[in-house]
């Protein structure tokens, strides 16, 4: 991002409300908390340095949409070249190291192919998301919002699947003209629902126009294993499925409660996902933790492949991916099986071989 001002404090205020919201997110703070410091971000972001600093000398700044005591300390500490209170306490309490281990597969890590954005649970626009796995390092970026039929989760219809492709082309436009340093892509994706029969939630004309694609379960968790195994086997043998999201659908801490692991026959579903070369997600939300150590093991010595995904909701949770680096790092996973660890190229090529359309 291009700084707002030209204040001792690193980038100025804009990049100040922008980490405040991150480590907030980071640290799983609930959203309310986040939305007014990306709010205030986007509306002090149009304007020039000078009406800023302008605005904190005649202390005019909560005459702007958006701002109100909180956003406005944090604006004025940035422009007077001091780091805000708010932000140096966050940086002391949630700034740190997440979880021992996994730094050196997280190094290896070229992209991240599960987020969310606010078209369907995210809580961010698009472009927040690029720019921050841009800024953490990323090569490429899988935007995989809902499908349709996960309407708690406000899931894509094909029209509006269809508008949002078109905004990524213009995202990767601009940001192949402003963005510093190597290139880096938003590649197109979906999460799509596996439905009780096995088939994927969006049409295989939609499917063909994506780039990755993370097929997961989010209903009738608790249906009878051999129904499940059946329902999984056949989404992972869809050529269109590229990666096996979350598989066992488990939740096992946080403020959404405990959820109970699907049963299926793991040996059965793996062996799926060696024999079509669908990777198994390792999902690195805390609360999800999916698969369960013995069945990541069990992955492993099939000969699966694998992604290290964060599923993100907010640009902050990005930074998930350590922790399902860590579980990958402890068990030995070599990173050549990780698709998330190849270039975008590569990834790509995997991703359409043997693929229909």
């Amino acid at each position: 991002m291009a700084p707002v001002s030209d204040s001792p404090y690193e980038d100025g205020p804009v990049a100040a409300l922008r980490r405040i919201a991150f480590l907030l997110e980071r640290s799983r703070a609930e959203t309310y908390k986040v939305k007014a410091f990306r709010a205030a971000a986007a509306t002090i972001l149009p304007l020039g340095a000078g009406e800023v600093a302008a605005r904190v000398h005649e202390g005019t700044l909560r005459e702007l949409p958006g701002i109100g005591a909180s956003t406005a300390e944090v604006i004025e500490a940035a422009v007077e070249g001091r780091t805000p209170h708010r932000l140096a306490r966050l940086e002391q309490e949630v700034g740190g190291t997440l979880v021992d281990g996994g730094d050196g597969i997280r190094s290896a890590l070229r992209g991240d192919l599960h987020s969310h954005s606010d078209w369907s649970d995210g809580g961010s626009p698009i472009e927040e998301m690029a720019f921050t796995a841009m800024e953490l390092g990323h090569e490429y970026l899988v935007l995989t919002d809902h499908s349709p039929r996960l309407k708690v989760a406000d899931g894509l219809s094909v029209a509006r699947l269809s508008q949002q492709l078109e905004v990524v082309d213009a995202i990767n436009t601009h940001m192949g003209g402003t963005a510093p340093g190597p290139t880096f892509r938003l590649l197109k994706g979906i999460e799509v629902d596996i439905l009780d029969d096995g088939s994927l939630d969006q049409t295989d004309e939609m499917l063909a126009r994506l780039d990755v694609r993370v097929a997961s379960v989010h209903s009738k968790l608790a249906m009878d294993k051999d129904a499940m195994t059946r329902r999984m086997t056949a989404a992972v043998a869809n050529p269109f499925t590229n990666v096996l999201g979350h598989c066992t659908g488990r939740l096992v801490t946080g403020n959404r409660g405990i959820r109970k692991q699907s049963e299926f026959d793991a040996r059965a579903v793996f062996e799926a996902c060696a024999a079509h070369d669908v990777a198994v997600e390792i999902n690195s939300r805390p609360e999800r933790r999916d698969p369960p150590t013995k069945l990541l093991q069990l992955a492993i010595d099939i000969g699966c492949l694998f992604s290290i995904d964060s599923d993100a909701h907010a640009p902050g949770q990005l930074d998930f991916q350590v922790y399902g680096c860590a579980r990958a790092e402890e068990l030995g996973l070599d990173p050549d099986r990780i698709v998330n660890t190849w270039p975008a190229d590569r990834l790509l090529a995997w991703a359409r071989q043997g693929r229909a359309g």
